[in-house]
């Protein structure tokens, strides 16, 4: 998990980021104290994509009070959805987010959530091709680094279930 949390994120984010910062969020962000403590978070969970049996992308979602921002209890938040770069391209990050509106449908969940940096316009490309659309702005820290995360939200179909008949 860390080797795969660090690797794609250092892969994602090392042309816009200087070295310092993105070594020191590597190293907090996903230290295995840290790691060790959301794999145990009883509202958040990973999966994983393989090839081979190795891990080529993984997405974190997170429900409840796990959420970072938003906590509401209708909603699920994709933390982390990243694919190692060599099999970006390949439908993999499309199969991970399929994942997350399972588990939120699963939920019940009104809304997924995320937040996506602004300067990441393949990432925000996705995410508006996938039929999110931007509701606010929040700061996101990069070691020394304050960056504008853009807070996307995708509002999901209201089940069959939830339809009354008269």
């Amino acid at each position: 998990m860390q080797k795969i949390g660090r690797q794609t994120f250092s892969e994602t984010f090392s042309a816009g980021n200087t070295e310092e910062n993105l070594t020191k969020y590597l190293e907090a962000g996903f230290s295995i104290e840290k790691l060790t403590s959301e794999l145990n978070h009883s509202n958040s969970e990973f999966y994983f994509a393989f090839n081979n049996n190795h891990v080529i992308g993984y997405v974190k979602l997170n429900f409840g009070e796990a959420q970072t921002e938003i906590k509401d209890k209708f909603a699920l938040e994709i933390e982390r959805i990243y694919v190692l770069k060599e099999f970006q391209g390949k439908n993999i990050g499309q199969i991970l987010f399929e994942k997350a509106k399972q588990v939120a449908s699963q939920k019940k969940a009104k809304y997924i959530w995320l937040g996506v940096w602004e300067q990441n316009q393949k990432a925000i490309h996705f995410y508006k091709k996938n039929g999110f659309i931007e509701f606010d702005k929040h700061l996101f820290k990069l070691g020394n680094d304050e960056q504008t995360d853009i807070m996307m939200k995708l509002h999901l179909a209201n089940p069959v279930s939830h339809i009354v008949l008269s």
